[in-house]
């Protein structure tokens, strides 16, 4: 198992199981390489059927740690395939991860922790439950009893972050690969967006500050939002391309009014947060209060936050052609 080392864990509720939509690509090219992988060590997993997904290095104005974190697969059955940065025509390109029956290609990254580079070797489904490998995965035993123990011996670690271009991992997906980025699978469930949006919020996980050490390279389960200020921007869904200008039309209105929509609620639900806070502080309030206020607002957000996802997912369904069907995640 790979060391790495870890500072205090951030403690989070645990993570929802509804689906984003994903992107194939970041819609950027970036010019510098990413960062090596920091070493650290992988946080006990939280219970049973959590799947280690591996922290990585994310883009805003700047190379960023999104920690990698136990979470719960929209499915029984579904394994992550991680994202992985790789070298375009002109530039670095991150590929999205996703969800899947099997684990597709993910650059020949070496992630630790049962991902080295090629499928995963940290645990398996059977019969509808997860079975764990200790000899890779941090697992209480004692509470955890669907377990097992095989070693893998690994030619050589690489803390390489990147696929092609100068210095980068020479591989290719396998024809098993590419098969798995052609079955059914879907993006991220909406815990991992706010995971990593909380990171990039973050100035501590920025690479210029951290310099290849954040402050927080795992947690114990995804960061989640506590207030609808905190969430992820609502992500605006592909241009409608039915064939048809008035019918592409109406669809784009469509989208256009839920996005105004939820983001009214958004808003509305943050003033009522505020409010609360005010009147609390009125009052004096102990720690103990603050926290119980601080639960039922994070309660709030992620029941919002799952509604709208919902919505989301029902109109882009509505709206697909006779036929076709949305698949998420994206090809590798």
């Amino acid at each position: 198992m790979h060391v790495r080392v870890i500072r205090p864990l951030l403690l989070a509720v645990v993570a929802l199981f509804l689906s984003t939509a994903s992107r194939a690509q970041v819609n950027v090219s970036i010019k510098v390489a990413p960062p090596e992988l920091p070493a650290y060590e992988q946080p006990i997993c939280p219970g049973d059927g959590y799947i280690w997904t591996p922290g990585y290095w994310a883009w805003s104005d700047g190379y960023y740690w999104v920690p990698g974190t136990w979470v719960m697969p929209p499915e029984p059955g579904f394994l992550w395939t991680p994202g992985y940065w790789g070298w375009g025509d002109d530039g670095f390109v991150f590929n999205e991860g996703y969800w899947g029956a099997s684990v597709g290609f993910y650059g020949g990254i070496d992630y630790g922790f049962g991902y080295f580079g090629h499928g995963y070797e940290g645990g398996r489904w059977d019969k509808g439950h997860f079975f764990y490998n200790t000899a890779l995965n941090n697992v209480d035993v004692h509470n955890i009893h669907n377990v097992y123990n095989t070693k893998v011996n690994e030619s050589a670690v690489s803390r390489v972050s990147y696929n092609g271009g100068s210095g980068g991992v020479n591989a290719h997906a396998s024809a098993q690969e590419e098969a798995a980025a052609h079955e059914r699978h879907i993006g991220t469930v909406v815990a991992q967006p706010q995971h990593a949006w909380a990171a990039r919020n973050n100035p501590q996980q920025k690479f210029a500050a951290n310099h290849g050490t954040p402050a927080i390279p795992a947690t114990s389960r995804p960061i989640l939002a506590v207030h609808p200020k905190d969430l992820p921007p609502i992500e605006h869904p592909t241009a409608p391309k039915t064939g048809n200008a008035k019918t592409d039309q109406k669809y784009q209105k469509q989208q256009d009014e839920l996005i105004a929509k939820q983001d009214q609620e958004r808003q509305k639900l943050q003033q009522q947060q505020n409010k609360e806070h005010e009147q609390l502080a009125k009052q004096n309030a102990n720690e103990a209060q603050t926290q119980q206020l601080e639960q039922k607002h994070q309660q709030q957000t992620q029941q919002l936050h799952e509604g709208h996802t919902r919505q989301m997912q029902q109109m882009q369904a509505r709206q697909q052609p006779s036929g076709g069907g949305a698949r998420g995640g994206g090809h590798r």
